[in-house]
């Protein structure tokens, strides 16, 4: 529950809280002034994230070998690298990569994450666990809020925000969403305000209940490791599901880029339009 306050500022303060207005990730002065406040206190704000690069193949193995699609070069940066500095960019530094076969590949670029800023901690997938079997895993580390992300997405996403969005509503997990033209190739959420009630994955465009597809990108609090079973599982069909009927999910619709590299296609635009991204 929000209440309406009334403060007298420096004139110079104002345009230095103005300059960080941008209409689409921080919307106006309130706003502004909310995230400031909030990242000053640190109430609550996750201190670590789980990136998950356990996918077994590589859909872009004619472009990149026999490489690990996270690893696929964008410029001087990798896929993975990219969300490694957007959560050092929102003070997350300490950030637990889960991975299988590809587990050896990832230590020997990215190493224990000094050179990027962070600190890395790395868990083994003997066997495949899916999206939601690494959370599970990682248990031990999560003691608080934290974020969960694809390893091979691409996005532009003001965490701090999201973090708010979570906060307000109480739920035990929040899905950014990001609006697309044709999301049949996605998992596409069923909203009633900002509680998603359900998922279809990869519906027929006329069968599709939004155009707000999941972006690969999570918060979550540690009760949701309650939620998924041992072993292999995934989120948008072994857990979203249980915490929807509880209403417990919520969906963060956000405004930034975004991009899911899944083909040669994508591979090739993100190479042209996120290499520069540096």
């Amino acid at each position: 529950m929000k209440e309406r306050v009334t403060l007298t500022l420096d004139s110079g303060l104002l345009k230095r809280i103005d300059q960080n207005i941008d209409g689409h990730e921080i919307k106006n002065r309130s706003h502004a002034i909310e995230l400031l406040l909030l990242k000053a206190l640190g109430d609550r704000k996750p201190s670590k994230a789980l990136i998950l690069a356990g996918g077994e193949d590589s859909s872009l193995s004619s472009a990149i070998g026999e490489l690990p699609k996270c690893l696929a070069p964008l410029g001087e940066r990798t896929i993975i690298e990219h969300a490694i500095e957007l959560f050092r960019r929102f003070d997350i530094k300490q950030i637990i990569i889960s991975a299988g076969k590809h587990l050896k590949a990832l230590k020997e670029h990215l190493g224990d994450g000094s050179q990027l800023g962070v600190t890395l901690t790395y868990l083994e997938e003997k066997a495949p666990l899916g999206t939601a079997g690494p959370i599970r895993q990682a248990k031990h580390l999560l003691t608080g809020p934290f974020f969960v992300s694809n390893a091979d997405d691409l996005k532009e996403i003001n965490l701090l925000d999201l973090f708010v969005f979570h906060s307000e509503h109480g739920g035990l997990a929040t899905i950014a969403l990001k609006t697309v033209s044709d999301p049949s190739a996605y998992g596409v959420a069923n909203m009633t305000g900002n509680h998603i009630i359900s998922f279809m994955e990869k519906p027929a465009l006329r069968n599709a209940p939004s155009n707000l597809v999941n972006a690969g990108l999570y918060i979550m609090e540690p009760e949701v490791v309650d939620y998924i079973p041992e072993g292999f599982s995934v989120l948008e069909r072994d857990v979203f599901p249980k915490l929807a009927r509880e209403n417990q999910l919520y969906g963060y619709s956000f405004s930034g880029r975004w991009l899911g590299v899944n083909t040669i296609a994508d591979y090739e635009l993100a190479k042209k339009e996120w290499a520069s991204a540096q």
